[in-house]
């Protein structure tokens, strides 16, 4: 019997941004434009392109923003018809048809494990997938796509990863397992959540791509609140794998810390090189600036 199909992802979006500051003061850090659109319609676009059919956004006070961008704006519609600007107000209608969204408000900063769990009642007892917000992945087929694929192998959670050097694992959750017959993918034996240096030797870091079962709302419920009182999502992880099974699997692609200051601006240099009508000129221009050292 084939496994259930994946329906629906959930999106946190509640965090507050504070590594960018000030400019996300009063603007949700997921609202800061890589090129010409905002880092969460690259998230989202991912998501529709792998074939899902609804997105479960965990907001906060403050970023009705992004609820905003995704919804139909009838006054701005009607300004754009009447100028005959026909190919940007085409582009806004696909973004506000892109796909089914709906807004479940995180009221208390309890960490990731509980923004996951307030999607209780939405997701239902059906498997999904999470996404965050920070990270963006570059690939021929989605990131999300590809583990979606593994899944209706494996039938069981995935976690995605990818290799970092073993002086950053700190910075990390990170996977132990051991190879299976599957390409690129490990059965997961141990988590460990920014492990202190030298009490891992493995270097697969977990990015934020996640393929769970609805089993992980009872363990997140009972998850006990660890560093700054929050609940962590990689203690659920574990013992979901304890329970059932799980795999980590290293995509294929480029993965953009987007939360990240030096992510976000190599974000924007790698997008920019590759746009089909400014690519060109702005290659040109860093040709120039390296050209001249940078004067």
């Amino acid at each position: 019997m084939p496994p259930q199909k994946i329906k629906k992802a959930v999106i946190p979006v509640a965090g507050m941004g504070t590594r960018f500051l000030p400019a996300t003061k009063a603007i949700p850090k997921e609202m800061l434009t890589i090129v010409d659109r905002p880092t969460i319609q690259y998230i989202v676009e991912e998501v529709v392109a792998s074939g899902i059919e609804e997105v479960v956004l965990i907001t906060s006070a403050g970023k009705s923003a992004i609820e905003n961008h995704f919804d139909y704006d009838f006054q701005l519609d009607t300004v754009l018809q009447e100028k005959n600007k026909t190919q940007l107000r085409e582009e806004l209608h696909n973004i506000s048809n892109l796909i089914d969204v709906v807004s479940v408000r995180q009221k208390r900063p309890l960490g990731l494990g509980h923004a996951i769990w307030m999607a209780r009642d939405v997701i239902g007892n059906e498997p999904f997938v999470v996404l965050l917000g920070d990270d963006l992945v570059r690939s021929a087929v989605p990131c999300c796509k590809q583990m979606i694929d593994l899944y209706n192998t494996v039938g069981t959670a995935i976690v995605a990863i990818q290799r970092v050097p073993l002086d950053q694992t700190f910075q990390y959750g990170i996977v132990e397992g051991e190879e299976t017959e599957h390409e690129r993918t490990f059965k997961v034996k141990r988590m460990v959540e920014k492990p202190a240096p030298g009490t891992s030797s493995s270097d697969m870091a977990i990015i934020g791509r996640y393929l769970l079962m609805p089993e992980i709302f009872d363990l997140l419920a009972k998850t006990t609140p660890g560093h700054g009182g929050e609940i962590q999502l990689t203690d659920a992880l574990l013992a979901l794998a304890n329970r059932r099974g799980m795999y980590a699997y290293e995509f294929t692609g480029r993965r953009y810390d987007a939360g990240d200051k030096l992510g976000y601006l190599k974000a924007i240099v790698d997008f920019a090189l590759e746009h089909p009508t400014l690519g060109s000129s702005f290659k040109e221009h860093l040709q120039k600036k390296l050209a001249t050292g940078g004067i």
